[in-house]
């Protein structure tokens, strides 16, 4: 017997509780008790996978179809999702945590050339008829999520309907970060970089807490770990951020947008104009980022 999805996390919510406990928080949800005694309503709306926008965007129809075929996927700091030229054998809807999409370096440094988070997806070329990936997808801050075979979505993209011009807006918003990100890397100063990635970080993440490492941050940005340093310590003699330990506290969200460059401004208008809800994430005053330095291999739970 086929089970519908709220009875297959009525199985399976003790495991998927565990695995969200590392990875997933969510500011209202948290969970701080016992995974077996999570209910399987408070699984299907806290982290379901209308947590993820494109999904919450689709008719209930087209959802209610692919809803069969979705697994729940968790991936910690430092994960590699695919490496760039892999075969992708998956779409992955994130509902938490921040994948960054860039192109490793010979000296190690793999700049980041575009974030994905809650409001889309990872393994866009297989929407354009591709089946390898142009970039590496790194974890950056602990992701969950829900995954789709690459069968299933070819599968559901003859089907017709609203996934795929969903995903193809999702992708001229992501061609516009990527272009300010290649702007903004060339032509403006480090703090207002780092300005733009908090910015861009708080309105992908629906929690207040991020953990990442010093390294990381500057490998996103494409600079010296000393002049991140130099950058933030400069935003807290001005009292937009409190840094303090590898934990940054955002005092002053205004004062961050004033002090980054146009382009943050720049990709999320065009966020806003093409993505349903995609302005929903940015409404926070304080934002915590907690700096840590366990990078591990992507863990997987399937909802089956």
């Amino acid at each position: 017997m086929q089970l519908n999805y709220a009875e297959r996390i009525n199985e399976t919510s003790k495991a998927s509780a565990m695995v969200i406990g590392d990875t997933c928080h969510h500011d209202h949800a948290a969970p701080t008790h016992d995974a077996a005694t999570v209910s399987p309503i408070r699984m299907l709306s806290a982290y379901g996978p209308k947590q993820n926008r494109l999904l919450a965007a689709l008719p209930t129809e087209e959802y209610e179809r692919i809803l069969p075929s979705l697994e729940f996927y968790s991936a910690p700091q430092g994960s590699v999702i695919n490496e760039s030229g892999d075969r992708l054998d998956w779409v992955y809807f994130p509902i938490s945590g921040i994948v960054s999409l860039g192109y490793p370096l010979e000296n190690g440094a793999s700049p980041a050339i575009a974030i994905a988070g809650n409001d889309g997806l990872v393994g866009m070329a297989l929407f354009m008829g591709g089946d390898r990936s142009p970039t590496q997808a790194e974890v950056q801050i602990a992701s969950c999520g829900y995954r789709l075979r690459a069968s299933a979505l070819r599968r559901e993209l003859q089907q017709g309907g609203r996934l795929l011009p969903l995903s193809m807006m999702y992708a001229q918003a992501m061609i516009s970060q990527v272009t300010q990100t290649a702007v903004c890397n060339r032509l403006h100063s480090v703090e207002q970089q780092l300005c733009r990635w908090l910015l861009m970080i708080m309105d992908a993440m629906p929690s207040g807490e991020v953990r990442m490492t010093q390294q990381g941050i500057s490998n996103m940005i494409g600079v010296r770990r000393e002049s991140v340093t130099m950058a933030a310590g400069s935003l807290q003699a001005d009292n937009l951020i409190q840094y303090n330990r590898g934990c940054i506290h955002v005092l002053n969200r205004h004062g961050l947008e004033e002090r980054a460059c146009e382009c943050y401004s720049v990709v999320k208008k065009e966020f806003d104009r093409l993505l349903p809800g995609s302005g929903s994430g940015s409404g926070s005053a304080q934002r915590s980022y907690a700096i840590g330095k366990q990078p591990a291999r992507l863990a997987s739970v399937a909802l089956n």
